[in-house]
């Protein structure tokens, strides 16, 4: 069979492209494969916020059989499609297509290819992982009701902790209720406020202090693509609101991005609260698999029915451009995977984050 790799930015794919790439998306295996993340409009809403996004297209006797998404960098180094915000990485590829990952880079002019939430289903970049991570998940697929029962069954405390403290919070303030799907602009402004203020008060970089992150937060606020839309979920009490999220989903995945809330009320733990309320919304509006993306926290231990895995690594191609990447890199990655193994030197680095996030705020 005749093969041809074709490199394109999303922007300029056919309708006959998008709908083709709809097509094999739906054929991967597995419920997560249905990410948001992965889809054709994810890609074009990054191109319109960084003019490095590149689209592979790979035909076999000019039908298209695989879609691969990335930023390709200075030195022709690549990562990931959206790598830094993007919770799902990876390659379209028709289920019994068979591609060379090496030759893949070579026709993209990549010496390497950086990953760092590549999902479990990529068999084409799996064997090229050096990490493997959970991301906790909800089944949603029996609906909101089996799902609590499974809550209570398993966390009691859990549960009439969360639904106490609602009932307090709905005493202080009034009653609590949660506006799904909310597209009011002032809104998500309220969300992005204190997610930047918990960035800075816990020492981590603020995405949004990068324009593109900025930009294409709110242009996916605004997305209706049944593919990739984002939802913002924002929970009141009285006239007050109180904790909010944006995430996006897909006809039956979704998944958790940007929560915060508002720290005055902190003791009312509404986070908590939240997710309770949009994990049920989400139910009812069809979604089979609640996402919280990769991350330890304890919140997501406890609404959690199972996980996912995801992974991180590097391919690179035997060329001086790609051991160049090596000789800069690999040096802060593997002093990172040091940190994770050892629970004693993560504790310290977190409090000096909080420390820096602390002389920031004076």
């Amino acid at each position: 069979m005749n093969s041809r790799i074709h490199v394109v930015r999303p922007r300029e794919m056919t309708p006959e492209d998008l709908a083709r790439w709809d097509a094999l998306q739906a054929m991967a295996p597995g419920p997560a494969a249905a990410n948001p993340f992965m889809s054709a409009y994810f890609a074009r809403a990054v191109d319109g916020t960084r003019p490095d996004t590149r689209v592979a297209v790979v035909r076999r006797d000019g039908e298209p059989v695989a879609y691969f998404p990335y930023q390709r960098g200075r030195f022709g180094h690549g990562t990931a499609l959206g790598m830094g915000v993007s919770d799902h990485q990876g390659a379209v590829v028709h289920p019994r297509e068979t591609l060379d990952p090496k030759s893949l880079l070579e026709a993209c002019s990549l010496n390497s290819w950086e990953f760092n939430h590549l999902g479990g289903e990529q068999r084409l970049f799996v064997p090229h992982a050096t990490g493997r991570f959970t991301s906790p998940v909800i089944d949603l697929t029996p609906g909101f009701a089996h799902y609590e029962a499974q809550l209570r069954s398993r966390s009691r405390s859990f549960l009439k902790g969360a639904r106490a403290q609602e009932r307090r919070l709905s005493r202080h303030l009034g009653p609590v209720r949660l506006f799904h799907d909310d597209r009011d602009p002032d809104a998500l402004a309220t969300l992005l406020a204190w997610k930047s203020a918990h960035y800075r008060r816990t020492g981590r970089r603020d995405p949004f202090a990068q324009p593109w992150i900025d930009q294409l937060v709110r242009h996916l606020a605004t997305s209706t693509h049944p593919e990739c839309r984002g939802v913002l979920s924002v929970l009141h009490a009285g006239e007050r609101p109180v904790a909010a999220h944006f995430g996006l989903r897909s006809r039956t995945v979704f998944c958790c991005w940007f929560p915060s809330y508002d720290r005055a009320l902190a003791t009312y733990s509404p986070g908590r609260i939240l997710f309770l309320h949009m994990i049920e919304a989400a139910a009812a509006s069809g979604i089979q698999l609640f996402d919280f993306g990769r991350g330890d926290a304890a919140y997501k231990d406890s609404f959690k029915t199972g996980h996912v895995s995801v992974h991180e690594g590097v391919l690179r191609r035997a060329t001086p451009g790609a051991a160049l990447h090596w000789a800069r890199r690999e040096p802060a990655r593997a002093a990172h995977r040091v940190v994770r193994r050892h629970p004693g030197l993560r504790s310290a680095v977190l409090r000096t984050m909080s420390a820096v996030g602390a002389l920031r705020e004076r």
